[in-house]
């Protein structure tokens, strides 16, 4: 499993802490350094059966700065939401947990973390 973390979140230090308390095999990836690319976002919003407008920090500034609360949510716009998200990589919800079953999550909470530690193989 991986998971996408800015290590300044405190959401995303509490899902480590629960993953390593479980003794879950994980690698961490600091999504800010090591930005996704575009297939990547798609990879991940296919696995998390999530549109990129369903991960996007809104309240961000630079979400204030694109004017994303006016883009439009569809299928029409739905790659300009993942070519944002490739540029802004701070706009992606976190942390991100790739399941060992194909599957993902957004750990926000014990429960979601507890829910990939669930999937695994």
């Amino acid at each position: 499993m991986e998971i996408w973390i800015n290590p300044a979140c405190s959401k995303c230090r509490g899902a480590l802490t629960l993953l390593d308390a479980e003794g879950a095999d994980y690698t961490v990836r600091r999504y800010l350094e090591d930005v996704p690319a575009p297939d990547e976002i798609r990879a991940v919003l296919d696995r998390l059966g999530l549109e990129p407008w369903d991960i996007t920090r809104t309240q961000e500034a630079v979400a204030k700065e694109l004017g994303l609360a006016a883009w439009a949510r569809d299928a029409d716009t739905r790659e300009r939401w993942i070519e944002a998200l490739a540029a802004h990589p701070k706009l992606i919800q976190r942390p991100i947990i790739t399941a060992d079953d194909g599957t993902a999550v957004v750990g926000r909470s014990e429960e979601a973390v507890r829910d990939a530690l669930g999937r695994r193989a």
